[in-house]
């Protein structure tokens, strides 16, 4: 069973940083897409960042230059790292995963198909 587990939320004052971590396990595809995406109270979800296979990153405008998606393949572990958290940032971190079964499906835009359960990020001003 797919399992998608986030850790590393807290509370942090405007200006600071924290790292979000996301262990995965029993996957029995392997990864094209790995993401973190966010909602706030009363807001839509939306993208943060996302990596693919090829190390191909990308980034929400209003996160560029403050956050780094990273992924640790050996042991199945994405990262956010947070820096110059603004009041804006806090919401319910959410990793997602887009697996699939084979190198021939490689390709296209990210569908993620596996979601955790989020780690909340509280930001104090």
């Amino acid at each position: 069973q797919v399992q998608v587990v986030e850790s590393g939320g807290g509370l942090v004052q405007a200006g600071g940083s924290l790292r979000l971590s996301c262990a995965g396990s029993g996957y029995t595809y392997s990864y094209y897409c790995l993401g973190w995406f966010r909602q706030a109270p009363g807001k839509e979800r939306e993208g943060v960042a996302s990596i693919r296979r090829d190390d191909r990153t990308t980034y929400a405008d209003s996160v560029k230059g403050r956050f780094t998606i990273s992924q640790d393949s050996a042991k199945d572990t994405l990262y956010l790292q947070m820096n110059s958290l603004e009041p804006e940032d806090a919401a319910m971190y959410y990793c997602a995963a887009d697996l699939r079964p084979s190198r021939s499906t490689w390709y296209g835009r990210c569908e993620f198909n596996y979601w955790g359960q989020g780690t909340q990020v509280t930001v104090s001003s």
